[in-house]
């Protein structure tokens, strides 16, 4: 005899208690198919997250790309390029050279007056990982011309002089003279500080560059700790892409002790620059005025 009120479900196994799947009394065992979408969501979540967190460190320690807004370094570079910027030799005590072309945080109101648009939190939080362009970084980009303790000078239509030798500058932009005639800047001769750095853009009639800037804190200097890295490649579009090396006329003997003139090592950095120019496509936009 059996006791109970119902507990029993005829032709269940195992007589009482046992419940058939799906019959409404009891959790239901997860299908293969449930589960495997389960695994694969959760595979998802974890490359995403990964993929996230490389980019975040390459842009805070390898590479970081940038778009060109302005006319101011042609025909080096034009507006809508994108370039690939070295910021991992510094790491390793590199200081920026005569010849790189540099991208550096404004070292003091050069930028004023340039609209800044305010982006939303989301955006704000997408251009710090680097996914999205940033609207906030204020950054130039022009090329080396003096470090610490040269003597920049330009006198007339040019050369430009360094330590008194004359550069033979075919980056210029075509029709442009190196040196420009106007009483704002472009006449000038000027000592360069330890710890700072002379830059101009290639485009000497169209670039606000150290000669305009000249009655600023920093006398249109600009500190090497605001160098953001060096521009090493062209990387979109794909027609203009090239690296960025440093120009013959800065092998010669520029140093007042007439040391040869010391070349960064870049060849990790173009590497990594080979790497990822398919990759990142989203730019921080950079003012180069």
């Amino acid at each position: 005899m059996t006791s109970g009120s119902g507990s029993e479900v005829p032709g269940a196994p195992g007589g009482a208690g046992g419940q058939q799947p799906g019959d409404g009394h009891g959790p239901e065992e997860a299908s293969p198919e449930s589960k495997k979408r389960r695994s694969l969501g959760k595979e998802l979540l974890i490359i995403i997250g990964i993929a996230l967190v490389l980019a975040l460190l390459v842009k805070m320690f390898l590479l970081q790309a940038f778009s060109i807004p302005s006319d101011s370094m042609q025909n080096t570079l034009q507006q809508g390029d994108r370039v690939l910027v070295d910021k991992l030799t510094p790491w390793f005590g590199s200081k920026p050279g005569r010849g790189e072309v540099i991208v550096f945080h404004d070292p003091d109101k050069w930028l004023a007056g340039q609209p800044v648009p305010n982006p939303n939190p989301v955006q704000k939080a997408l251009s710090w990982i680097g996914l999205m362009p940033s609207a906030e970084e204020e950054d130039l980009i022009k090329r080396v011309i003096g470090v610490g303790g040269d003597t920049v000078e330009c006198n007339g239509p040019g050369p430009l002089l360094v330590n008194g030798k004359a550069l033979k500058e075919p980056y210029v932009y075509p029709g442009d003279t190196p040196c420009s005639f106007d009483d704002l800047g472009g006449q000038f001769k000027v000592k360069v500080p330890k710890g700072y750095l002379w830059v101009m853009g290639d485009n000497r009639q169209n670039s606000r560059d150290s000669r305009y800037n000249q009655f600023d804190k920093n006398h249109g200097m600009v500190p090497v700790d605001n160098v953001v890295g060096r521009a090493i490649v062209i990387a979109w579009p794909l027609s203009h892409w090239t690296t960025l090396p440093v120009p013959d006329t800065f092998d010669q003997r520029l140093n007042t002790r007439s040391t040869a003139l010391p070349v960064t090592p870049q060849g990790p950095a173009v590497a990594g620059a080979m790497a990822f120019a398919p990759w990142r496509r989203r730019r921080t936009p950079l003012i180069a005025t």
